[in-house]
């Protein structure tokens, strides 16, 4: 190999030729060679007939037909079943910024839990888009060949005008999964730990540390779920009304939660609070946690390293969770996302509405049912029961809501 190019990558020495054994030692690189998806067909051509009717001169007819009748596309093609999973890698994880080519590793993997817990078919697409605009017309550029559209990974603030401008001009689904699924999630995990410690959502003050993607998301949705009051703090501090410097959205923010005027630090405003919610990676004092109100709720979801570490939160808290498989009470976006679209591909809603996110919340949550324990408010990512739970709850919505055409 002398004379190749080479360069480090977390301790491996890379050379551009077709020998990555030193990678593949790593049992996370050996997984993904070659990538973790395939396209498969659904129906077999082994005969002239059958390619005759498969493409040309049958598949003709079918154009033709859809041209007529726009309405077939749902029935004569994939579109009513495929979701794009789309991304400009602005956002990725806990990785930042490290634009669509190394995201798609995240994206394949999106695709493939789509496929494994809601048997939802789906397209990993990394956008290389320079601003919103960019963002907004290439993806409504590709919207015809999908039911569907869940955004990932893309930073904040311009991920809520994306989905917004999206849901504006398309007739089908527009799912942000870092805020929605985040906060389906955490409100239906936050009802059954609410459930346990004999309260309901209006009983509790809530602080939210983290004003991105999932906080306001989460905000949103704990407010619309009848929450008795919730302050949201970003990096200068609790979000009021008058603070300088917010952005619109944060705005909005100010205007719906905080009606207990806090102002100050994330700390003081935990000082007798019920539940602290973390989605900001920043370190909370245990003298800090020490200072909320007895039968505490404390959702540290930040990774790989919670805001509040399981073993301090427990010594004060009655109801712990994180973002993490390997402790109780995993908040993870996998046990909503499926099961979101499942349920609207399947009454080809044109969009998901606040209400059907509220359904399948509420669907998550019920799922707990008598089994409700303090390391067990929310179900098993593994739990068979959930997509199904959810996908019916958001059907169900969907007809409710006048969204569904099926």
């Amino acid at each position: 190999m002398a004379g190749a190019d080479r360069h480090e990558l977390e301790g491996f020495s890379i050379v551009t030729t077709d020998s990555y054994s030193q990678l593949d030692e790593d049992p996370a690189f050996a997984l993904h060679r070659g990538g973790k998806l395939s396209v498969e067909s659904s129906v077999d051509v082994t005969d002239r007939a059958g390619l005759s009717l498969a493409y040309t001169p049958g598949v003709a007819r079918v154009c033709d037909a859809i041209a007529d009748r726009p309405e077939l596309v749902d029935t004569y093609t994939w579109k009513s079943h495929v979701v794009a999973v789309v991304t400009d890698g602005s956002a990725v994880l806990g990785l930042g910024n490290i634009g669509p080519e190394a995201s798609l590793p995240v994206m394949e993997g999106k695709s493939l839990l789509f496929k494994q817990f809601g048997g939802v078919d789906s397209v990993p697409v990394a956008l290389s888009a320079e601003g919103v605009d960019d963002m907004v017309d290439s993806v409504a550029r590709m919207a015809p060949s999908f039911g569907g559209i869940n955004l990932e990974d893309i930073s904040a603030p311009r991920c809520f005008e994306i989905e917004r401008r999206l849901q504006e001009q398309l007739d089908i689904p527009v799912f942000h999964d870092d805020q929605h699924g985040t906060a389906i999630v955490t409100v239906a995990a936050l009802r059954n730990a609410a459930r346990l410690t004999g309260r309901g959502l209006g009983d509790l003050r809530v602080v939210v540390s983290g004003a991105g993607a999932a906080g306001v998301a989460v905000t949103r949705m704990l407010v619309e779920g009848g929450i008795g009051d919730i302050a949201v703090a970003d990096s200068k501090g609790i979000i009021y009304q008058g603070r300088e410097g917010l952005s619109p959205v944060k705005e909005e923010i100010a205007a719906i939660s905080n009606r207990a005027g806090l102002t100050g630090s994330t700390e003081s405003a935990l000082n007798g609070a019920d539940v602290f919610i973390g989605l900001s990676a920043g370190e909370v004092a245990e003298s800090v946690v020490a200072t909320m109100a007895p039968n505490a709720i404390i959702c540290a979801m930040a990774n790989p390293d919670p805001e509040v570490h399981p073993d301090v939160a427990h010594k004060y808290a009655s109801v712990v969770a994180t973002g993490r498989s390997d402790f109780p009470n995993q908040i993870n976006n996998v046990l909503a996302f499926p099961g979101v679209f499942r349920g609207a591909l399947d009454v080809r809603a044109t969009e998901v509405t606040e209400n059907m996110k509220l359904a399948a919340a509420e669907a998550l949550a019920d799922l707990v049912g008598p089994d409700l324990a303090a390391d067990y408010i929310i179900p098993s990512t593994f739990d068979e029961r959930v997509a199904p739970a959810v996908s019916s709850a958001v059907a169900e919505q969907a007809r409710a809501d006048g969204v569904a055409r099926l």
